[in-house]
């Protein structure tokens, strides 16, 4: 059993994880205080990948980063970077994919932030930088860390846009949801299954996890309430 479509769809997972983790947070944070016309435009924008239908994503995709594209052409003249059939071309077409999530649940944790903290720490003279990571974030830290593990799990199982740009080539592009389907085109379902099972194992050990880091949470501003009270 070739462990290269684990290995190649975790590394996937995990650089585009971090990528919308910081874009959906900026986008969410100043989307949420521009006037509601503005943010109702860019909403619908940002939040289209989340109801487009995956190989949707990996055409429009394909149409600005191909060989022959806008860009992609742009790269290959200057840089000689082929952007397409690539693992971590890949990437481009899962943080596409993911990125609605992280910047709905963190864009829902900043609207429902009492800004009365946030004011309380400019007349004590705090910075905005400082009110941002020492306050903001760490009240609205359930919901950050719900849209970053739906990031990540949703990262895990991508198959449309990412096999539409990066392909199928054991050992370079695989990745555990398209090593799934072409098993299944080879009548291979014993391996098939044995990737099916690998995927279901990660993805119930991250949702095991965060129902963990949320039930400690719990109790820890629990315990904070009563030591107050």
């Amino acid at each position: 059993m070739d462990l290269f479509p684990l290995w190649n769809s975790l590394r996937v997972a995990a650089i585009s994880t971090v990528i919308v983790f910081f874009a959906g947070i900026f986008a969410a944070y100043y989307i949420a205080r521009l006037p509601r016309l503005v943010k109702g435009v860019l909403d619908v924008v940002l939040t289209l990948p989340l109801v487009l239908p995956p190989t949707v994503i990996g055409y429009l995709l394909l149409r600005l980063l191909g060989p022959k594209r806008i860009l992609g052409a742009w790269l290959l003249r200057h840089f000689g970077v082929k952007v397409v059939m690539t693992w971590w071309s890949a990437i481009f077409a899962t943080a596409v994919v993911i990125f609605p999530l992280m910047y709905r649940t963190a864009r829902g944790a900043f609207e429902s932030f009492d800004e009365t903290l946030a004011y309380s720490g400019q007349t004590l003279g705090l910075s905005n930088t400082y009110i941002f990571w020492h306050i903001r974030m760490p009240c609205c830290r359930q919901g950050i860390l719900a849209g970053t593990v739906l990031a990540f799990a949703r990262a895990l199982g991508e198959y449309g846009a990412t096999s539409m740009i990066a392909g199928y080539t054991p050992g370079k592009t695989a990745t555990i949801s398209t090593t799934v389907y072409q098993l299944w085109q080879t009548s291979n379902d014993a391996l098939a299954m044995k990737w099916v099972m690998v995927n279901l194992s990660i993805s119930a050990v991250v949702l095991l996890t965060v129902n963990m880091l949320e039930r400690r949470d719990f109790l820890v501003s629990g315990g904070k309430r009563r030591g107050t009270a």
